[in-house]
Formats: C-alpha cells, sequence, structure tokens
C-alpha cells in the first residue's frame, strides 16, 4: 500500500482567450487556448491516523495568501476524490508553491489537478480518467486543462477540451506583481465596460493555430489576445507599464496572463528570455521574474 505521494503540476498561459457575454447563470462561454508552462508547484499528499480527517499546509511563495481549509481548492478536490473512491479522507496535504497566488496562472486549479493525480495515485485502480475529468470539470474551468497540460483549445467555461499540435516548444519570461486579482473581480470589471455593448460570442483565431504548428514564435506572439486584458488593465493601470516595458527589451510580444496581473512575454529562444527576465528585473515594476518554457505536462507523480 502506497502511504506518500508527491505531484509535480505546472502553470498555464492562455495564448487566446475569447469572452462572450455574461450568461444568465453568471458564467460567461469562452474560447481559450491553455499552454502549460514549466513553473511548478508541488503538492504532497501522505496517509495518516485514522479519524484525523484533511489537514493542510502551505510553503513557498505567497504561501501565507493561501487558506488551508476548504476555501482551498486542492482540500475540496481531496474530499470529493475519496468520496468518488470510497476511500477515508485521513490524508495530510502540503503544497509548496512557485505558481503566483492569484496571478491569472491557474495556480490554485493547478494545485487541485495535482491533488486529483496524486489521490488516483494512493488509491490505485479506484478512480478512472473519466472519474478525475468529472471532478475537475465540477472544481473549475481551468482544472481539467491541468490534468494533462500542453496545448489545447478550451471550450464552454473552458472546460471541453481539445488537443492542438504545437512544433517545438517556446520561451517565455514571466513577470509576477505583487498583490493578487480577483478572477470573478476581473470578469465583473469586464462586463462593466462592456456594458450596453453588443459582445459577440467567442471566437478561435486560425492564424494562432498556425503558428503553434509551425513552431513559429514571431508568427504566435503577433497572435497573443486575451479578452480579459482591458480589465486587468482598468484595475491596476501599472501594468501598462509592465508590457511596456517587456516589448521595449525585446520581447517578441507580451500578454497578460488570465485574469492578471502577471504578465507573460515571448521570447526567441532561451538566452533571449533571459536577457528580457534580467531586464525586467531592473525595473522596479515588479515583483519576480522567472523563465518557464512550454507546452509541458500536467500534473505528474514524481515520488
Amino acid at each position: 500500500m502506497i502511504d506518500s505521494v508527491r505531484v509535480r503540476v505546472p502553470a498555464k498561459i492562455n495564448l487566446r482567450l475569447s469572452v462572450g457575454p455574461l450568461r444568465a447563470d453568471g458564467y460567461h462561454d469562452l474560447v481559450t487556448v491553455f499552454h502549460a508552462v514549466g513553473l511548478y508547484d508541488e503538492i504532497s499528499i501522505t496517509r495518516v491516523g485514522a479519524g484525523s480527517g484533511v489537514s493542510a499546509q502551505v510553503a513557498g511563495e505567497d504561501a501565507s495568501a493561501v487558506p488551508v481549509d476548504d476555501d482551498n481548492i486542492a482540500v475540496r478536490a481531496v474530499r470529493e476524490a475519496a468520496h468518488r473512491a470510497r476511500q477515508p479522507t485521513d490524508l495530510a496535504i502540503t503544497i509548496t508553491k512557485c505558481i503566483p497566488v492569484a496571478g491569472g496562472m491557474a495556480g490554485g486549479s493547478a494545485d487541485a489537478a495535482a491533488a486529483l493525480v496524486g489521490c488516483a495515485a494512493l488509491w490505485p485502480g479506484t478512480l478512472r480518467a473519466d472519474d478525475l475529468a468529472g471532478i475537475a470539470a465540477a472544481l473549475g474551468s481551468d482544472v481539467p486543462f491541468l490534468l494533462d497540460g500542453g496545448t489545447m483549445i478550451g471550450t464552454g467555461r473552458g472546460e471541453i477540451l481539445t488537443p492542438v499540435l504545437a512544433q517545438g516548444g517556446f520561451n517565455w519570461v514571466i513577470a509576477v506583481s505583487d498583490n493578487g486579482l480577483s478572477t470573478p473581480g476581473v470578469y465583473a470589471e469586464l462586463d462593466r465596460l462592456r456594458a450596453g455593448a453588443d459582445v459577440p460570442p467567442p471566437s478561435g483565431d486560425d492564424a494562432l493555430l498556425r503558428a503553434l504548428r509551425a513552431g513559429d514564435a514571431k508568427a504566435l506572439a503577433r497572435r497573443l489576445h486575451n479578452d480579459l486584458q482591458s480589465a486587468a488593465l482598468s484595475l491596476r493601470p501599472t501594468l501598462a507599464r509592465v508590457l511596456d516595458a517587456g516589448i521595449e527589451l525585446g520581447a517578441l510580444g507580451g500578454i497578460v496572463s488570465g485574469s492578471g496581473p502577471t504578465c507573460a512575454f515571448l521570447a526567441r529562444d532561451r538566452d533571449h528570455a533571459l536577457d528580457i527576465a534580467v531586464g525586467l528585473t531592473t525595473t522596479g515594476l515588479v515583483r519576480l521574474v522567472r523563465h518557464a518554457a512550454g507546452p509541458v505536462d500536467g500534473a505528474r507523480v514524481i515520488a
């Protein structure tokens, strides 16, 4: 019997995020292109004594900003997986953060995906792939993608996935700002900015998909698009200076990642990315800067 498992899970960037009008249920239809990048959280799940229940602790960057009760999506993922697998919930979860918290890179969703993969490894044969996908979709729009990673088109709320061919790899510079942004708050600001406008349904971009198939970083940079970017900039105007700084330092393109405030810049190659990262670090506009390549696999057991 396995007593403990450790899972590594990447962050995501939305290469394209097209947001439809507000639905009656409070959600929006999306067409997005998810891209998993090598900026990782790690989760350990360990069996503990009977009657202990689920406990969680968080270490690493921004650890104090992450809840350790049922407000933590990874805790909810473990509870739901245990219920589905008919297993006891006497488990200790340790989350080591590197993905920015409330940064638009799906850090919480990544932890939930890692927790589901960890539970499947802890209880072999009890959870099928479709069980994990169903739990993931119920937990959040980004969780299903982070089970598999790579590059995919997401539709619906983002949970309906279609793989995309991405030739070779791409090098990114991730610029993390102080203080996160609430995803619901950014969507609400987008709805406010759009008030009274005729909002079209969300759409894809064939040119972006061709750039991915060709492994053409320059062409991809020209097609980066995020409907939430205007709302993030409205709530955090200083992000415009970060985006301008990345382009001035030679990035092929830049974009607010998801609901922000993290910004992602596309580079020609690893050396170019490192040069941009050094330059952004000296601007004083961001809290920290990371290099990350993509696409990478989703949540995977590493120990």
